[in-house]
């Protein structure tokens, strides 16, 4: 295999023990991320539950002047009736009295209802600040763990990023900065090897004559597809299916 394919080839094994670790650090964020979501969310459950409450409060405090000034008006028609002097005007205040006891019958059944859901949602608050308090403690040891984790993945990240820079310089500047400029594009691979006249990159068959050129062995080209460096190099057959293979042909026999 061409010595350039052979360098880059171990520079990519490394690029991808170190795309690895930055997987796992990734991962470890990720779970601590979603559970600070977690806890926001649960704070913002308490806060639209407070809003509830000073908005009904706020209902329950207007309904309870309407009342007053409800009974202040019955009080005022009940005086009145013993000043009337025909039937007419006594249907008429008796209707205004029975109208407005019903208003504030209907007012103050509001007024219980308001107080019942003020009751249970202070109940909710109460329950999700307690579970707030929990998650806060737990969120704050948990925190405290991925970073001793991320810490300790980081050590292995750094002895691989150094064994990166001592392999790069044993590559030309320009085919390592072409190399980079791939991997970055190509989902972290920049150098792909070539199965039965296919790219194992983007998979599509390359010329006959191009890949007859890699089975030389001497040269390295670009996949006209996806662009990629690539090299030819034979998959080896498993040695275990070779034993079973072998076992086959003695019980033929």
């Amino acid at each position: 295999m061409n010595e350039e394919i052979v360098q880059l080839t171990l520079l990519q094994s490394i690029d991808h023990v170190i795309d690895s670790i930055d997987s796992e650090i990734q991962e470890e964020q990720d779970a601590l991320d979603a559970k600070n979501g977690e806890l926001a969310d649960r704070e913002s459950t308490i806060s639209e539950l407070t809003g509830r409450i000073e908005s009904l409060e706020k209902e329950r405090r207007t309904l309870e002047v309407e009342i007053a000034d409800e009974m202040v008006h019955v009080k005022d028609r009940q005086s009145k009736m013993m000043q009337v002097q025909t039937g007419r005007e006594q249907t008429a205040l008796l209707k205004e009295i029975e109208d407005g006891k019903k208003g504030v019958k209907e007012k103050e059944e509001k007024v219980v209802a308001i107080m019942e859901e003020v009751e249970q949602l202070t109940a909710e608050i109460e329950e999700n600040r307690n579970l707030f308090k929990g998650e806060t403690e737990l969120l704050q040891e948990e925190t405290e763990k991925v970073k001793k984790a991320i810490a300790a993945i980081n050590k292995k990240k750094k002895t691989q990023e150094k064994k990166r820079a001592t392999q790069a310089k044993k590559l030309k500047v320009q085919l390592l900065k072409k190399y980079d400029n791939l991997r970055k594009h190509r989902n972290g691979l920049g150098v792909v090897n070539v199965l039965a006249g296919v790219c194992q990159g983007c998979f599509m068959a390359i010329p006959p004559q191009q890949y007859n050129l890699l089975l030389r062995g001497e040269d390295h080209f670009d996949c006209p597809t996806c662009q990629r460096i690539m090299y030819h190099e034979p998959v080896e057959v498993a040695e275990e299916p070779k034993k079973a293979k072998k076992k086959a042909v003695k019980k033929k026999k």
